[in-house]
C-alpha cells in the first residue's frame, strides 16, 4: 500500500462499528459519504442511520467513503471496486447504495464513487440486479442537476423513513428483483421520498415550463419528511471513535433541530424547521455516557444556534462539573451573539478553552436587516466582551460578501467590525487576535433569496481583494476566504436543473473530481462544460429570477410557504427584519401546521436583537427558551 497516502482510511475497525451479518431475507445498505474518510467519519446523519437500520431485523447497514485519488487510481489498476470500511464487500452487493449530500461540489465525487462500484452512473441504464441509489441531505431539496444519476432523492429528517424505504427493498429482493420500475414506484409512494423518473419536465427556452409527476404513485408535491420529537431518537448511541486523525474528532450530541431565526440566507434554518428540542436530561446522559464509552475530552452541543438551546447554561455547567466526565471542554460550534452570555463564557472557561466563532454574516446594520440576521454591534461586542473578560484570546468572525443590495460601504463595514473587537480585547489580553473568515453568498433553494442573481466571480473577487487591502492596514487581524470561482460554481448547482446532469458528468470524465478541495478545484472544467452543452453561468447563476417563474425545485417542498418567502424577499429588498417568531404570534411560514407541531409564543423576555424588527434592537442576555412543542 505504498501507493496510498493513508491506507487508515480503509481498513475501518473503528470502536463502534459493527460487523453485520448479512442475510438474503435483509436489505443490505451501504451508506457512502462523497468526500474523504476524515471529512465523513464524523457526520452524526450517517452515523444515525447506521445505528438505526443495524438495529432492525431486517437490514443491515456498512459504511463507505470516496477513495483520495490516489487509492481512486489503485483500484481501477487492479480492477478492484468501491468497498465497505466495515467487511471490505464490494459496493455493488448491496441493496441500497446511501450517499449524503451536504454540499453540491461533491456532485462528481458521487459519479466516482458509482463508476469504481461498476454500477451504471445513469439510472436509465441500471439493471434489476444493481443496486438502488439514493440521496438524502440538505442538497436534496434540489436534487434535479444530478436527477440523472439517481433513483430517489429523500427530503428532510430520515430516521423513520429509512425504515419504510429497508420495507420496500426486502419486498423487492423476495419478489426476485424482477422490475427495478416497480421498486421505483413503491418508492414514490413513500412520504418524503422523491423518484425523478417519476417526473417529466418541459422547457420553455431558457425557463421550465412546467413539471407533471408520470405515475399514478408520484404525488404532485413531494413533501419533506419531518420528525417531531428528538427525544425518540436518541442517536447515535455508539458514536464511532476512528483509528487516525479527522476533521472534529470529539464527541457530537446534537441538541436541537431546526431555527426561527429567519436569517434569510440560510437554507439550513428554513429547511429544518420547525425547531425540535432535545430534553436538557437526554442531553446530559447522552454526553456523560458519550464521554464515558469513547474517552474524548471534548464535546460539542451541535445544533444551527446552541447558544438559543434552552437551559444550555445548565447543561455546560454539568458536563464541566461531572466527575465522571473528567477534564473536559465544551464547544458550541454555531454560536448567535446576541444569546452568548457571560454565564455561558464563565462555564466554558472553567475546562480547556478552544477557539470561539461568532458569525455577525454582515459587517453593518442596514445589510444585518436584509438578510434578517437583527445582531446589533453592542450585541456582539457584549458578547466578544464576555469572551475576552473569560480568558479567551482568539476568536473568529464569519461573514458573507455578496448579498442582496450590498454597497463596498457595507463590505468595509467587516473589517472596521474586527478591529474595533482587537481593541475591545486589549482591555483584557496582551495580544488579542481575530480572523475574519469570508464567504461568498450562494442563494440557495427554499430560502428569501432563492430570486435573486448571485454576484459575478469578478465582482466577488473585487470585494474580497477590497477587503484583504483594508485588512493590511490592521494589526492581530488576520483574513481568510473562500475560492470566489467554487462559489460560483456552488450557485449553478444550487439552483441548476437536469439539463446539468451531461455537464456534472463531462466535468467528471475530464478528471474533475473532489471540487470541493482548492488543490483539485478546476473553474476551466466547468465553463468549458456549460460551453459544450449551450448552457452559462448567466443563465443559471447570475440573473434575477422572477415571482412567476418555476423554480426546479417547486415540486419538492420544505413546508414552507412559497408566498412567505416572496414576501420575506420583499421585506429584504425593503430593509425590513422580522422578528423571531418564538416571541411573536405566528408568520404562517407553514413549518409548524403542516407537522403537527404547534407554534407556542415563548412567555420569557426576548433576547438581545430580537425585540426590533425594523431598528436597532436593544441589548440584552436572556437565554430563549424552547418555543414549541408537540400537540397534545
Amino acid at each position: 500500500m505504498d501507493q496510498v497516502q493513508k491506507p487508515a482510511r480503509y481498513i475501518g475497525c473503528e470502536d463502534g462499528a459493527v460487523t453485520p451479518k448479512h442475510r438474503p431475507d435483509k436489505a443490505a445498505w451501504l451508506l457512502i459519504y462523497p468526500d474523504t474518510y476524515e471529512v465523513g467519519l464524523p457526520n452524526q446523519g450517517l452515523q444515525i442511520l447506521y445505528e438505526i437500520l443495524n438495529e432492525r431485523p431486517d437490514a443491515v447497514a456498512e459504511r463507505s467513503y470516496a477513495p483520495w485519488t490516489d487509492m481512486a487510481g489503485v483500484l481501477r489498476n487492479n480492477r478492484l471496486p468501491l468497498f465497505s470500511v466495515d467487511t471490505h464487500r464490494p459496493a455493488a452487493d448491496f441493496d441500497v447504495l446511501a450517499f449524503n449530500l451536504s454540499a453540491e461540489l461533491v456532485y462528481t465525487n458521487l459519479l466516482e464513487c458509482l463508476d469504481l462500484a461498476g454500477v451504471p452512473i445513469r439510472s436509465a441504464d441500471r439493471r434489476p440486479e444493481d443496486p438502488l441509489v439514493i440521496v438524502g441531505g440538505h442538497c436534496t431539496y434540489n436534487p434535479e442537476p444530478i436527477a440523472d444519476f439517481i433513483d430517489a432523492a429523500v427530503l428532510g429528517d430520515g430516521e423513520e423513513v429509512v425504515s419504510e424505504i429497508t420495507e420496500v427493498v426486502t419486498g423487492w429482493k423476495a419478489s426476485g428483483r424482477t422490475s427495478r420500475e416497480g421498486a421505483l414506484r413503491a418508492l414514490a409512494g413513500i412520504e418524503g421520498v422523491y423518484v425523478p423518473a417519476a417526473y417529466t419536465v418541459s422547457y420553455d427556452g431558457q425557463v421550465i415550463s412546467g413539471v407533471e409527476p408520470c405515475w399514478p404513485e408520484a404525488p404532485e408535491v413531494v413533501e419533506k419528511r419531518t420528525v417531531a420529537d428528538l427525544a425518540d431518537w436518541p442517536y447515535p448511541k455508539n458514536q464511532l471513535v476512528p483509528l487516525t486523525e479527522v476533521v472534529h474528532d470529539r464527541l457530537n450530541v446534537e441538541v436541537f433541530r431546526g431555527c426561527t431565526r429567519g436569517c434569510r440566507f440560510c437554507q439550513a434554518g428554513m429547511i429544518t424547521r420547525p425547531v425540535r428540542e432535545r430534553p436538557a436530561d437526554q442531553v446530559r446522559t447522552m454526553i456523560t455516557n458519550g464521554l464515558q464509552r469513547t474517552g474524548y475530552d471534548e464535546v460539542a452541543l451541535t445544533s444551527l444556534s446552541t447558544a438559543d438551546f434552552s437551559g444550555i447554561e445548565e447543561v455546560v455547567a454539568a458536563t464541566v462539573n461531572d466527575a465522571d466526565c473528567g477534564q473536559v471542554s465544551v464547544s458550541l460550534p454555531s454560536l448567535r451573539v446576541d444569546a452568548f452570555t457571560v454565564g455561558i463564557a464563565a462555564e466554558l472557561q472553567r475546562a480547556r478553552r478552544t477557539g470561539l466563532t461568532f458569525a455577525p454574516e454582515a459587517g453593518s446594520w442596514r445589510m444585518r436587516q436584509v438578510i434578517n440576521k437583527l445582531i446589533s454591534e453592542d450585541d456582539l461586542y457584549s458578547a466578544v466582551e464576555s469572551a475576552y473578560s473569560q480568558g479567551w484570546r482568539r476568536m473568529k468572525l464569519y461573514f458573507l460578501t455578496g448579498l442582496p443590495t450590498e454597497t463596498d460601504e457595507d463590505t468595509l463595514a467587516i473589517m472596521e467590525m474586527a478591529r474595533k473587537c482587537v481593541e475591545m480585547g486589549k482591555t483584557h489580553q496582551r495580544s488579542p487576535s481575530v480572523t475574519v473568515s469570508i464567504g461568498g453568498f450562494v442563494p440557495k433553494p427554499f430560502t428569501p433569496f432563492q430570486w435573486f442573481g448571485q454576484n459575478t466571480e469578478e465582482e466577488l473577487r473585487r470585494k474580497i481583494y477590497l477587503l484583504r487591502d483594508d485588512a493590511k492596514k490592521s494589526h492581530n487581524v488576520q483574513m481568510k476566504w473562500h475560492d470566489s470561482r467554487a462559489t460560483v460554481v456552488e450557485g449553478l448547482m444550487s439552483r441548476g436543473d437536469r439539463r446539468l446532469g451531461p455537464v456534472i458528468e463531462d466535468v467528471w470524465r475530464a478528471g474533475g473530481v473532489f471540487q470541493e478541495w482548492s488543490e483539485h478545484f478546476d473553474v476551466s472544467l466547468w465553463t468549458e462544460a456549460l460551453e459544450r452543452h449551450g448552457l452559462s453561468f448567466e443563465g443559471y447563476v447570475y440573473r434575477h429570477r422572477t415571482e412567476d417563474e418555476i423554480m426546479p425545485w417547486d415540486h419538492l417542498s420544505a413546508g414552507l410557504h412559497k408566498d412567505f418567502l416572496w414576501q420575506e424577499w420583499r421585506d429584504a429588498l425593503n430593509e425590513v427584519g422580522l422578528e423571531d417568531c418564538r416571541w411573536t404570534p405566528c408568520y404562517d411560514c407553514g413549518a409548524c401546521t403542516g407537522y403537527g407541531i404547534e407554534h407556542v409564543v415563548a412567555s420569557a423576555v426576548p433576547p438581545a436583537g430580537g425585540s426590533q424588527g425594523t431598528g436597532q434592537p436593544s441589548n440584552g442576555g436572556a437565554v430563549p427558551v424552547q418555543l414549541s412543542g408537540l400537540k397534545s
